[in-house]
């Protein structure tokens, strides 16, 4: 009983350790009105996982009426690159959290949860169309162009 109290003190521990540092300042985290920004930072010059991460801002800004920035890492200073934050919040990171390969679900996941209104009408991605040209792009992206 007493090692099973250690273990969950420690797991509290190491939780709360975690929680510290999901929160980064990112510039232009927030829109002059307060509005919380979706910042994708990508390595100069960018890299498999910065590219796809970008693939998935383009899914996002079909679906999500969210701000959207894409910053070069000599533009974020001190942060990690490959990085996804929304705000502060920290998504994905280099050497952190899905070792910053963002995905879809991944940020539609945190947007769903902070209460992000979607798109009027999702836009051209989605659609079966220009969907398979999409997904091969993406997958040439992920083979590093083979």
């Amino acid at each position: 009983m007493r090692s099973i109290g250690f273990t969950l003190l420690g797991a509290l521990f190491s939780l709360s350790a975690v929680a510290a540092d999901v929160s980064m300042a990112v510039s232009g985290a927030q829109t002059a009105a307060g509005q919380k920004v979706l910042t994708f930072i990508a390595k100069d010059p960018p890299g498999q996982r910065c590219n796809g991460n970008l693939q998935v801002a383009a899914e996002i800004a079909n679906t999500y009426r969210v701000p959207i920035q894409l910053l070069p890492s000599s533009l974020a200073q001190g942060l990690p690159a490959p990085a996804v934050f929304y705000g502060n919040q920290l998504i994905v990171a280099d050497g952190k959290e899905h070792n910053g390969a963002a995905s879809y679900q991944i940020v539609a996941d945190v947007l769903d949860l902070e209460g992000v209104a979607k798109q009027d009408k999702s836009g051209l991605l989605f659609q079966d169309t220009v969907r398979s040209d999409f997904d091969a792009l993406k997958a040439t992206i992920k083979s590093g162009g083979k």
